[in-house]
């Protein structure tokens, strides 16, 4: 079957009571056992929902992996996948990702064991000399958050295979529609549900999907014990916001495309970060990676005084943290997502005080143009 096919079907058979064609809220926190030592597949809610399984389904099919397991977070998705690990092992990373994930590997897992190096992964040279003994995973995030930049997948992949290293892929910026790293070698896919694949704005929730029974049965054991499941309602809203999946990207990428080019003409723009630009020094390797390049944009205005005055100004376009909705989304890196990171960190790959994200949404896109025209004025 085709994603737009998928993303309604997959995982979706009408309810086996009533023939319910969505899948129904089941809001319940135990089950009846029939008799003592025999149940019908569900004991309790944490660890068995058919809400909750409807949709863990549903995603694993669209990432072209073997199992779906959803939490209440895209940071507890990650912090469960984390969990494979033992203390002493040696992860590789990606050294521009979502601050939340760094805050994660740097503030907490450190303390635990777990020793991280922070790479240029756009650089398969750079992963491949920053392989140890110990090393047991490799952690990517593409493109990156927020500076767009493109890591190789397919050959990322090739840089460890066979000694025993895991990759891991943060697919939230592009969703399953237009990239799948599973199908170019991954062995673990995660997801922010609450971004593009959730869609509206309304829920928060994560996805870790693996490809084999064993890791399955890993994050499956992990989620049951850590308990970081995602809630019967936010199964539902998100199984109902992927049904839409396909024409929403779709309408992402087309206003995104027509949105960077319109940002890189003006005057006052200092740079536009969009691998859908033919001069994003990546842009040949994203159109044979991905199928389109979303709706994610970042760009430099030159200071934090001309952020500001920007940012104040816009109407249309709505302030705030997060991605992925309906809603055209804007944003402040350093002192918003990235705050986690270090100045020099920050400073090292760009992200300034006069950078700005947007996650253009799927509005009019002269009216998001209007907006950003009369925010630009201020400059």
């Amino acid at each position: 079957m085709g994603i737009a096919t998928d993303c309604i079907h997959a995982g979706q058979e009408p309810e086996e009571v009533t023939g319910a064609v969505t899948v129904p809220i089941f809001q319940t926190s135990t089950y009846v056992q029939p008799e003592l030592g025999r149940h019908k597949g569900f004991e309790y809610a944490r660890t068995q929902n058919p809400t909750r399984f409807a949709l863990e389904r549903n995603l694993a099919a669209l990432e072209k992996g073997k199992h779906g397991h959803c939490f209440a977070s895209g940071m507890a998705a990650i912090d469960c996948t984390m969990r494979l690990l033992d203390g002493g092992d040696h992860v590789i990373a990606g050294e521009n990702m979502y601050g939340g994930s760094f805050r994660l590997f740097d503030k907490v897992l450190r303390r635990f064991g777990l020793e991280f190096t922070y790479v240029d992964t756009s650089n398969v040279d750079a992963i491949r000399a920053a392989i140890r003994p110990a090393t047991k995973m490799l952690y990517l995030e593409t493109p990156t958050n927020p500076m767009m930049t493109i890591t190789d997948i397919a050959a990322s992949v090739a840089a460890v295979k066979g000694r025993g290293i895991l990759t891991v892929v943060d697919n939230t910026f592009m969703s399953p529609y237009f990239q799948r790293p599973i199908e170019l070698g991954a062995d673990v896919v995660v997801h922010s549900t609450t971004k593009y694949l959730n869609g509206h704005s309304d829920s928060v929730g994560g996805v870790v999907v693996t490809t084999t029974d064993e890791l399955g049965q890993k994050i499956g054991f992990l989620q049951n014990a850590a308990g970081a499941i995602l809630s019967p309602f936010d199964s539902f809203l998100v199984t109902r916001g992927v049904k839409t999946l396909a024409v929403r990207m779709r309408q992402h990428d087309e206003n995104g495309r027509e949105i960077a080019a319109w940002l890189a003409k003006q005057p006052k723009i200092v740079k536009v970060y969009y691998p859908g630009l033919p001069e994003h020094p990546q842009h040949e390797l994203a159109k044979r990676q991905m199928s389109g390049f979303g709706g994610m944009i970042s760009f430099e205005l030159g200071s934090y005084e001309k952020a500001k005055a920007f940012l104040d100004k816009v109407r249309l376009c709505s302030l705030g943290e997060s991605l992925g909705g309906v809603e055209t989304l804007i944003s402040h890196p350093v002192s918003m997502t990235h705050g986690s990171v270090p100045v020099e960190t920050r400073e090292k790959l760009g992200i300034t005080p006069g950078l700005v994200r947007i996650s253009v949404g799927i509005e009019d896109v002269d009216d998001l143009k209007a907006d950003l025209a009369n925010a630009i004025a201020a400059l």
